[in-house]
């Protein structure tokens, strides 16, 4: 008899170097958009976009040799879905060092989906100061929106299905540089 498996098939969608290229251009189309990094600021998502926000100033600063700041955000306690919640959400760090006054703010994450996670750290950047303008920079955007939220900055366009799940894997976290599809078996 089979018994139901809780194992997961993995697909291969972006690798290492996939991963390092997606980052150079979306650098590169930020400068551009930006005319330069002037006035520019970088706010990762915890924890993917955090990551990302720090490989891209580094390319930022490759590219224009400018030090862009780098902030830190904490989104749980902006989610909507907290009450919908059994366990209690784990806390990490926030942390914006820097004045978002007259700041271009790029919020940076891994992957955007239906759109509550950035409607989210929106809230949560709006509560920390009134930057300039916000623009969205994600590696990877699976859509089915349920929000109007669209990237300024997309690494890869990746239709899915609902049922599938996309994971974002980091050597910050231990891995391997990649993009997966998971599938359950």
């Amino acid at each position: 008899m089979n018994q139901p498996s809780d194992r997961k098939e993995e697909k291969l969608i972006m690798d290492v170097g996939d991963i390092a290229r997606a980052l150079t251009r979306i650098a590169h189309e930020i400068l551009e958009r930006n005319k330069g990094g002037k006035d520019l600021a970088l706010v990762g998502i915890r924890t993917g976009g955090v990551h990302l926000a720090h490989r891209l100033a580094k390319r930022v600063h490759g590219i224009e040799g400018v030090q862009i700041p780098i902030g830190e955000l904490d989104i749980t306690l902006y989610r909507d879905d907290l009450a919908l919640r059994k366990n209690q959400p784990i806390l990490r760090k926030t942390s914006v060092p820097f004045d978002m006054a007259n700041k271009v703010v790029v919020l940076v994450d891994d992957v955007l989906f239906t759109g509550r996670t950035i409607r989210a750290a929106m809230d949560g950047l709006m509560d920390l100061g009134r930057p300039e303008e916000i623009q969205l920079a994600v590696l990877v955007d699976r859509g089915h929106r349920q929000l109007p939220i669209k990237a300024n900055y997309i690494g890869k366009n990746l239709p899915t299905s609902r049922d599938e799940q996309v994971q974002v894997l980091l050597e910050e976290d231990g891995e391997t540089d990649r993009v997966v599809i998971l599938r359950a078996e």
